[in-house]
């Protein structure tokens, strides 16, 4: 046999054997909805009915907070808010508004450990945070206290950072920004409330000082509700020389959808 032919035949049953593996998996993990669960062709999809559901934010949107206009004011223009209460941070943008499906995307990767989900929500991301992605020199994961990561056994906002480093070739750095305090969950509190439970609650691992100190990072975390947590966390970055964070996440809680 011709080494020719003997390499034809070892790519033929190679991929044979991917396609009977791939076979399988799907009667074990059958190819669902992303959204709801349903059933679907293939894996990473999302059913007719969830996808019409999902609002993506796009332009015109405020500069500063990624808020969506519902009309374009031009370019370069700022929300009301963002005037008004400028925050720490220099820019923030967002794949999707939560609700919906991505609502049901958030909570299956972070109360019922679907890890599948996070490389495609990190898709949407990077389409959605490209400015920020592409001049920045490390990405960072909004941290978990570590007696809630033993609990939680792994951390979302992790997690799509991790795929975005893949996806984007840029560092990522999980260990750099810790949580020094283990602050109540912020579902239901006030803005005031949330902003009293994350104060002072980040700060720059000892030895990290130089991953942070004049570069721009960009900081991840599923989703933007009041802003508060990220907030503290850029505060933590700047204390350490951070020249400029922006915020990414996966969905932004608007006004009616909190």
């Amino acid at each position: 046999m011709s080494e020719r032919l003997a390499n034809s035949l070892a790519k033929t049953l190679a991929a044979s054997a991917s396609a009977c593996l791939r076979w399988i998996a799907d009667i074990v993990y059958p190819p669902v909805c992303l959204g709801c669960g349903a059933m679907t062709g293939r894996h990473g999809a999302v059913c007719a009915s969830c996808w019409r559901e999902v609002r993506f934010i796009e332009r015109p949107y405020c500069e500063v907070l990624g808020l969506p206009f519902s009309y374009d004011p031009g370019p370069g223009m700022l929300s009301a808010q963002a005037i008004a209460h400028p925050p720490v941070f220099e820019r923030l943008r967002a794949a999707t508004i939560f609700d919906g499906a991505a609502r049901g995307m958030v909570h299956g990767l972070k109360y019922r450990d679907r890890g599948d989900l996070a490389p495609i929500m990190a898709g949407w991301m990077e389409r959605a945070g490209g400015d920020c992605l592409q001049s920045c020199d490390a990405i960072l994961p909004v941290p978990l206290h570590r007696t809630r990561f033993v609990l939680r056994k792994f951390n979302q906002a992790a997690e799509l950072a991790r795929h975005l480093s893949k996806k984007t070739g840029k560092p990522y750095l999980p260990a750099t920004l810790i949580r020094t305090k283990r602050t109540q969950r912020q579902v239901g509190l006030t803005a005031r409330a949330r902003e009293d439970n994350v104060r002072a609650a980040f700060r720059v691992a000892d030895g990290h000082e130089a991953d942070v100190f004049g570069k721009r990072i960009v900081l991840i975390d599923d989703v933007y509700t009041t802003g508060a947590t990220v907030s503290a966390a850029t505060r933590a970055l700047k204390k350490a020389g951070a020249a400029e964070v922006s915020v990414l996440t996966f969905a932004m809680a608007l006004a009616e959808t909190i």
